[in-house]
């Protein structure tokens, strides 16, 4: 069934935005009278059949509403540096809404090379992953920050912290191995490709994150990112 994304949706009777519309009649050839579904981004998840199959307007009338669609019992945001070669970062968000994340910080970190991120582009993707993965809630995408101003900022952050670095390989926990994630909300911290600096590590040390490790291997900045957001997933399933 199609999907459209309507975030100011607020009657029995909806119309779509004009590029959506175009989407809707001439390239899906909807049809009056064919069922779809809708999300706001805010969890609720609707179905509607199409009343006007205008191309610039098309009109649809809202007949279920399912609030709180598959709604999580934790809170998963991940902030982490952003690639040099920004496809990487985009091909992360993606990649990690379909799997389940709630929250997105580009982190400005000693080692970054990356100074710009373009938010709205971001925005575009993660709602395109949102509708691909049929999700009704729609991941918060923060602004670049800096490590330290982000840290400082989370220490009064009351779920779990964690930090993943690859200073100490192979004498810190593994998140894999983490008993205490389940039913948690979760923050991980994943560095630039020349990872976070010993400074970075303190910082993050003495405002409550843990160091972790992601495995024995040594993952890409964005491989890391996709595996702390799988392995939280699959922890809290």
């Amino acid at each position: 069934m199609h999907l459209f994304y309507t975030p100011d949706i607020n009657s029995e009777i909806y119309t779509l935005s004009e590029e959506e519309s175009k989407h809707a009649v001439r390239v899906l050839r909807l049809q009056i009278g064919d069922v779809i579904q809708l999300i706001d981004g805010k969890g609720t998840l609707f179905q509607a059949t199409v009343a006007e199959n205008h191309p610039k307007r098309c009109t649809v009338h809202i007949t279920d509403v399912q609030k709180e669609y598959e709604k999580r019992g934790f809170h998963l945001h991940i902030a982490m540096a952003p690639t040099k070669n920004m496809e990487r970062t985009e091909w992360f968000l993606e990649k990690a809404v379909e799997i389940g994340l709630d929250e997105f910080t580009p982190l400005q970190c000693e080692h970054s090379e990356r100074v710009i991120v373009k938010t709205e582009r971001l925005h575009k993707i993660a709602v395109s992953a949102m509708k691909q993965s049929l999700k009704a809630y729609e991941p918060k995408l923060n602004e670049l920050c800096s490590f330290s101003k982000f840290v400082k900022a989370m220490h009064g952050f009351g779920g779990l912290k964690f930090i993943a670095h690859c200073e100490r390989a192979g004498f810190m926990p593994d998140l894999l191995k983490n008993k205490t994630v389940h039913g948690q909300d979760t923050l991980v911290l994943i560095g630039p490709e020349g990872d976070f600096s010993a400074d970075e590590i303190k910082l993050a040390s003495e405002n409550g994150f843990m160091e972790i490790s992601l495995g024995k291997s040594r993952l890409r900045t964005e491989t890391a990112a996709l595996a702390a957001t799988m392995t939280l997933n699959l922890a809290n399933e």
